[in-house]
């Protein structure tokens, strides 16, 4: 199982790729901007969403593609989108271990159903 830092996910909401000690950019082991890390730690979802959906250096099948993803809609209150992708992510075949922004490491799908449920709580208080 390969280790993939991912960010803002999880921590009673979901981060993206984690930012390793020192130099790097949040998205290790991805292209620059490619899973929307620095765009989603500035609250930036637009620009997110932007940077991943025309990133064609990760696959759509990919769990950190598409819990950033998720979490970008669900900021935005678009929570179908985010319901969709956070379920695309927790059926991807193969988990990844992902590296959350706040540097716990945690199972793709393990994230995927943790956003999920949190998405699923948030909906049912409104």
């Amino acid at each position: 199982m390969k280790i993939l830092l991912l960010g803002a996910l999880v921590a009673g909401t979901i981060s993206v790729a984690a930012q390793a000690k020192s130099e790097a950019t949040g998205e290790i082991s991805y292209p620059k901007g490619s899973i929307g890390y620095e765009a989603l730690m500035r609250g930036d979802n637009a620009r997110a969403i932007s940077q991943i959906i025309t990133s064609e250096q990760v696959s759509k099948h990919d769990p950190a593609k598409l819990l950033n993803l998720g979490r970008a809609y669900a900021r935005m209150g678009m929570t179908e989108q985010a319901a969709g992708y956070f379920k695309a992510a927790m059926q991807v075949r193969e988990s990844v271990e992902l590296v959350l922004a706040d540097g716990r490491v945690m199972d793709s799908k393990v994230a995927a159903r943790a956003a999920y449920a949190n998405l699923q709580r948030r909906v049912a208080t409104r």
